[in-house]
């Protein structure tokens, strides 16, 4: 057997531009796909996407996604944006749905089938089971005279592309165009049912995803934390209770507990004079202060930090006016949100 040649360390510059030239060919190739089914979308393929989308907005089960092949692997990605975006789905190989894997398909699913040919003798199997106990199918594949697309209740017939492949063979350009299919029918789901950021974030509490779907009262400091002084006090008591708490900070109640004022470094530097720790907090503080809530998103408080004129680095978390704890940028960082 021989040997391997071994690699160039840094390929020659005729190499790399042939190797640029190869990705734009492809690019183009794929792009021109995507044009392809934005145009499909704009007229024939209409009807059956908004059937779909119909039919699978109404399922009472989950919506079982095969395929095979290029087409397993793109409907296993389409399987978990599905889920993470509201419609319960997961994936069914189609091979491996004829050896025991139908008994995970029930009457209130709806399978939904990529195969680019529609030809592929494993979809048998399942295309049976789906006529025997009434099954919705939505077919997803390029032929509309298919077996796969004859059965099916909705199909989904994209338009023809040449693979980006230059023998026009390896699944390339028609696996783009499912997956972007796949993609903007879990997007009109997701639009349709008004899916928020807090509905994301109970499905992806982990990685920086997750992190930035934290919500406030995840990441605020509660109870004596809090830098709180009520009206009356002394400005020499209220930069002890700056300087103790840590914030750069300290918020200022009136007698029913609601806040009122805040006062800051910055305010500290605007009303120096001799007199200022004799000075009351009532004559320093920045009276209607900018305040979050417990139930806002971390990275809606990281956009509204960021947003602030003049700057800000920590904010009172208030519930109306009652503040019931205090967050400060480095506790969102830390978080992994940024």
């Amino acid at each position: 057997m021989a040997k391997p040649k071994p690699l160039k360390s840094t390929p020659s510059a005729t190499e790399a531009d042939a190797a640029v030239q190869s990705a734009l060919r492809t690019l183009d190739a794929e792009g021109s796909g995507i044009a392809a089914l934005t145009a499909a979308l704009q007229s024939d393929l209409a009807p059956a996407f908004a059937a779909a989308a119909e039919l699978i907005r109404g399922l009472t089960g989950r919506l079982i996604i095969t395929g095979l092949g290029k087409s397993g692997h793109v409907g296993r990605k389409i399987a978990a944006t599905f889920a993470s975006t509201g419609t319960p789905a997961f994936f069914v190989h189609a091979a491996e749905a004829g050896h025991g894997d139908l008994g995970m398909i029930t009457p209130d699913d709806v399978i939904l089938a990529l195969s680019w040919s529609g030809e592929q003798p494993e979809m048998k199997n399942l295309i049976s089971y789906a006529k025997r106990f009434r099954i919705r199918l939505i077919a997803m594949t390029a032929d509309g005279g298919s077996t796969l697309c004859k059965a099916a209740d909705v199909a989904l017939t994209l338009p023809k592309a040449r693979e980006a492949c230059p023998h026009n063979l390896a699944p390339t350009t028609s696996s783009v165009m499912m997956l972007a299919l796949g993609d903007a029918l879990a997007i009109a789901l997701l639009e349709g049912r008004g899916f928020s950021r807090t509905d994301f974030s109970v499905l992806h509490p982990g990685g920086k995803l997750g992190a930035m779907l934290k919500f406030v009262r995840d990441l605020m400091h509660t109870g004596d934390a809090v830098p709180l002084k009520p009206l009356g006090t002394s400005m020499s008591e209220a930069l002890v209770e700056m300087s103790a708490k840590g914030f750069g900070c300290v918020g200022i109640v009136d007698r029913a507990g609601d806040l009122v004022g805040i006062i800051t470094d910055g305010d500290l530097r605007r009303h120096m004079r001799p007199d200022l720790m004799t000075a009351l907090v009532d004559e320093v503080m920045t009276t209607n202060p900018k305040t979050t809530t417990p139930d806002t998103l971390a990275v809606e408080l990281l956009d509204t930090i960021n947003a602030s004129k003049p700057a800000v680095t920590v904010l009172i978390v208030a519930e109306g006016k009652k503040p019931v704890g205090i967050v400060h940028v480095h506790d969102v960082l830390r978080a992994g949100v940024a």
